[in-house]
């Protein structure tokens, strides 16, 4: 499974960005898809998965009411529509997905993903 993350960009606070990921090759179907962020110097974080084909989604958080998660699976694609974004949000955006469904637990442990775009720049400006 191959991953491509766009839709970053630079965006002032109070805005909003919709990032994209497109998945290809041997997508396994509706399984657990997520982002996380990493800013820098600090570890990559869970931002928000979609957890298998019923849309059950889980957020961390720093994000919960501002960020939605969603699927078009005739697309392959999952997205982040990240609105009232802060300077905090800056970091470079990747997504993930498992080869499973799993747990609602396990779909915030990047431990678990197997497949990793590239990542996509978020720049929040004050």
């Amino acid at each position: 499974v191959q991953l491509q993350a766009f839709g970053g960009g630079s965006v002032q606070a109070g805005g909003s960005l919709r990032l994209s990921c497109a998945a290809s090759g041997r997508t396994a179907g509706s399984t657990t898809m997520g982002w996380f962020r990493q800013a820098p110097g600090r570890e990559r974080s869970f931002v928000a998965a979609i957890i298998g084909g019923n849309s059950n989604t889980r957020y961390a958080d720093s994000v919960k009411g501002r960020f939605t998660i969603s699927r078009d699976s005739a697309k392959n694609t999952i997205y982040l529509q990240m609105d009232d974004v802060k300077p905090e949000d800056t970091a470079v955006y990747y997504c993930a997905s498992r080869d499973t469904v799993g747990s609602y637990q396990g779909a915030a442990d990047k431990r678990l993903y197997r497949n990793w775009g590239q990542g996509t720049l978020v720049t929040v400006s004050s």
